[in-house]
């Protein structure tokens, strides 16, 4: 076996090796070797929102661990796959460099493209190409079930824009949202459940669809939104501490006139 212990630099090809000897039925951990793709799906997803608050926090020490991390669950589900003999990491190599040969034909190929949204309106056709997604229904089909939701009804609303089937305008677009809150309203006076989850959820598409027209990822505008809430109740805390009680102590009336200060506190920061 390799003196993995003193060896100073390693490279993607040690990376893979260790992954193998982690998982060999007889020498390997006893966690890693009985994982499957389905006992580490969510570690996947978690590594990768990881590297991403690396890079809300603009640190590239932090950055460089996670990035290791993503690579880690690369690793090991093509590592998965190896051992079942259907494919293994220098297929995945080889995919992901004739996908990115294929897909830049203003590169590549004979295609122009002037500008980054020219280099993205190539990038997608060649996709829908190479995905077979020429019926406009299989496109939106396409969009990935297991995406966060707002960021999957965006992708889903874009795409359907893209086939003639969108707002003229964001003013059209904020009527809608008017219209289904309306609706929302009235399954919430009629106590319908049913009507109300679906009338939240069209509320919920329409806001999403809005953020297109006004250039604003409804996703990152939400976790924005979160993060300013804890910080305002956090805040809201620390005044209530000042009087020696906590929000639990207080009433909702008392907690709003704390809000509206803590909101005032942030604003200033």
């Amino acid at each position: 076996m390799k003196d993995w212990k003193n060896q100073e630099h390693f490279t993607m090809d040690d990376l893979i090796a260790i992954v193998a000897l982690l998982r060999d039925p007889e020498k390997g951990c006893p966690w890693d070797k009985v994982q499957t793709h389905r006992s580490i799906r969510k570690n996947f997803i978690e590594e990768t929102y990881e590297a991403v608050d690396a890079i809300d926090l603009d640190d590239s020490a932090l950055l460089c661990e996670e990035l290791g991390d993503v690579l880690l669950q690369v690793a090991l589900h093509t590592e998965m796959e190896r051992e079942e003999g259907r494919f293994s990491f220098q297929d995945v190599c080889d995919g992901i460099c004739k996908k990115l040969i294929f897909r830049h034909s203003h590169i590549f190929g004979d295609a122009s493209a002037a500008t980054p949204d020219d280099a993205l309106k190539n990038w997608e056709e060649r996709k829908r190409l190479e995905k077979h997604r020429e019926k406009a229904g299989t496109d939106l089909e396409s969009v990935p079930a297991s995406l966060p939701a707002l960021m999957r009804s965006r992708k889903v609303a874009k795409r359907a824009a893209a086939h003639g089937f969108g707002y003229p305008d964001v003013q059209a677009a904020l009527a809608d949202l008017e219209q289904e809150i309306a609706e929302l309203r009235t399954a919430v006076e009629t106590q319908d459940a049913a009507a109300q989850m679906e009338e939240l959820g069209d509320v919920l598409f329409s806001a999403a669809n809005v953020s297109r027209y006004i250039d604003c990822d409804a996703e990152e505008a939400l976790t924005q939104t979160t993060g300013k809430f804890i910080a305002r109740f956090q805040q809201m805390e620390r005044l209530a501490e000042e009087t020696g009680r906590s929000p639990d102590d207080l009433s909702i009336e008392e907690l709003s006139t704390l809000w509206a200060q803590a909101k005032k506190v942030c604003a200033k920061r």
